[in-house]
């Protein structure tokens, strides 16, 4: 995005840095990064960077209204309702496109949102195994607000440990040591220290949880959620039996379940931004636009792009059986932004924001980028290319 700075770091770059830099990064937890990882970051200058946040914050303006529970109050499916939910989520996070405009000029479009972790202690160990590999301008950096490698861990676990001894807050997945996201839950407990628990695992007792160590008992007392509930959904049959998240537990919540459905794809209707395209629950479409090829239609409960119909016809919506789980949203153009050897890629970055107890707004602070070269972001879609995957963003200071 910055024309010197690419231009400098594709000169510079060469097959045998990448191989150093990948054999150094699987070197923290051999073999647990089974997703693609870009060949280059993405260079953000500070006016795009300003587009962006100004973007988020406008929807964080939304998300803080007092309005806002009873506004996503149909988003979470009935009988999935977990007790005692909290003021707030404790993490945002928003994926913008990098896109390309009618006047033919580079601005952010909001992709997806949501209420619910995302590659948080990663993306700490990631930019600083880059950096020792590849020349990266002193004065562009992946943290944001001024927070730094130590402020930003000192806060993750302030967020996720709160008061609590290490021991009884645990990082609970469904099956975490099978997941594409593993790396980061082992980088989370080299950072933070907290145990990571399998959902299948748990043990209640009453009102309380509880997990096996070493063949001692240890009370749950703080959850730092990584459920995805539309992929426990899914498993349900197949996972036998599990404790059912649903009953009324005495345990605290990073972040509650619930958020995972408010901050969603089922809050992008409710955006109004010249950078979040329109989007419309197709059950309250009444007349289809004519310009259908324009629209991309999404399933609101579904997991890294699963059945998304990107070129969508009338008979695509003939056969939604429930709409009102279904959005169309309009379709934006990525621009093919960052220059490779071969041919451009398209890019999306995820601004990661923080909320703590006590604060009356998250705050920026981090993030994830991915690089693409096909229909679809993310990198189960292009296993097949180069200077793909996924990456990260520094940010012009």
């Amino acid at each position: 995005m910055i024309n010197d700075l690419r231009q400098q770091f594709n000169q510079n770059f060469t097959e045998e840095k990448y191989k150093n830099f990948l054999a150094d990064l699987d070197s923290k937890h051999p073999g647990d990064i089974v997703f693609r990882v870009a060949e280059t970051p993405v260079f953000i200058s500070k006016g795009f960077t300003k587009k962006i946040i100004d973007a988020c914050e406008a929807i964080v303006d939304v998300i803080v209204d007092g309005n806002f529970k009873k506004l996503t109050a149909a988003a979470i499916p009935k009988g999935e309702a977990v007790p005692n939910e909290n003021a707030h989520t404790h993490f945002i996070a928003f994926d913008f496109g990098i896109c390309e405009n009618a006047a033919g000029e580079l601005e952010p479009q909001l992709i997806e949102m949501q209420g619910f972790p995302s590659l948080f202690a990663f993306q700490i160990y990631y930019p600083e195994v880059l950096k020792k590999h590849f020349d990266i301008p002193e004065n562009f950096d992946n943290y944001l607000n001024d927070y730094n490698k130590e402020s930003y861990i000192k806060l993750l676990k302030q967020i996720i440990v709160g008061e609590h001894n290490i021991e009884n807050v645990i990082l609970l997945e469904i099956n975490p040591h099978e997941q594409k996201t593993r790396i980061d839950f082992y980088c989370t407990k080299d950072y933070l220290g907290i145990p990571i628990v399998s959902l299948t695992d748990l043990i209640r007792e009453e009102r309380n949880l509880y997990y096996m160590n070493e063949g001692k008992k240890i009370q749950v007392k703080r959850i730092y959620n990584r459920v995805i509930f539309d992929e426990l959904l899914q498993q349900k049959e197949a996972l036998g039996n599990f404790v059912d998240l649903t009953q009324e537990l005495d345990v605290e919540w990073v972040p509650h379940p619930n958020w995972f459905y408010r901050i969603s794809k089922f809050t992008l209707p409710f955006i109004k931004h010249p950078y979040a395209p329109e989007t419309f629950f197709l059950n309250e479409v009444k007349q289809l636009p004519g310009n259908l090829e324009n629209f991309v239609l999404k399933p609101l409960f579904s997991f890294a792009g699963q059945g998304v119909i990107i070129d969508v016809t009338k008979e695509d919506i003939a056969n939604v059986k429930d709409p009102e789980n279904w959005i169309l949203q309009r379709k934006v153009k990525y621009a093919d932004v960052i220059i490779t050897p071969n041919v451009p890629a398209k890019a999306e970055i995820r601004i990661f924001y923080f909320w703590k107890d006590g604060w009356q707004r998250p705050i920026a602070v981090n993030n994830l980028a991915r690089l693409s070269k096909g229909k679809m972001i993310g990198v189960r879609y292009n296993m097949d290319k180069d200077w793909v995957g996924g990456s990260v963003a520094f940010f012009e200071k």
